[in-house]
């Protein structure tokens, strides 16, 4: 069963593929169908809408089965921003950027009050059907004072994964401060938000198995 990815991120297209190894499937992206991804205006106000605008534009080209996700960091001391937006926070000035702005915005804030959480919604389509396999997953944390780390991608260098999240690991207490750039590939994939929402799609394979014939 070949699942079209609809990302222009390879860091995502990459953990997509490290964490959804399932049997017989092929997880491609859309550049592999030789189809341009389209700019489709993520013009909804949940990660829900958002990611089924992408999931359905890149279904209607290729015709297949199509995986999208939208997901966001969502700050309290921001009420809730970026959120939706956290991919486009500072524009298209790109990751680094973003990371950036919001380590300014977040200058003042005291320890106690940087609490913020990581949020995903994957999706899977067909082009012919009008259902759509749903499912979400979350990370609580806190924003650091600086980026500490080089693993992943995004925000990941200032997002201190929560002690009660990290007291789940083997390797780590629950005292230790941790971004989610200094841990290592295995111990992101159990933590974090589209890590989560995976096993929530694995999960319900049965039924993407149904969607797909």
């Amino acid at each position: 069963m070949q699942l079209v990815v609809a990302t222009k991120n390879k860091g995502k297209l990459l953990e997509l593929r490290q964490l959804l190894d399932v049997p017989g499937l092929e997880l491609v992206g859309v550049d592999q169908r030789g189809v341009a991804l389209p700019d489709v205006e993520e013009s909804g106000d949940t990660y829900e809408a958002n990611a089924l605008l992408k999931a359905r534009a890149i279904a209607a080209l290729t015709g297949g089965l199509v995986l999208a996700d939208d997901s966001g960091l969502e700050v309290d001391a921001l009420g809730g921003a970026p959120g939706v937006r956290s991919a486009r926070y500072a524009g298209d000035a790109g990751a680094r950027a973003n990371t950036e702005k919001l380590l300014a915005a977040m200058a003042d804030v005291p320890d106690g009050s940087r609490t913020a959480r990581f949020r995903c919604v994957i999706v899977v389509v067909r082009a012919s059907r009008n259902d759509a396999v749903i499912v979400s997953g979350r990370c609580e944390g806190a924003i650091a004072g600086a980026m500490r780390g080089s693993g992943g991608f995004g925000y990941d260098p200032v997002f201190e994964v929560a002690p009660h999240e990290l007291a789940t690991l083997g390797r780590v207490t629950s005292h230790e401060r941790l971004t989610m750039a200094e841990l290592d590939e295995g111990e992101k994939n159990l933590l974090s938000h589209r890590g989560r929402a995976v096993a929530a799609l694995r999960a319900r394979w049965s039924e993407v198995e149904a969607l797909a014939c």
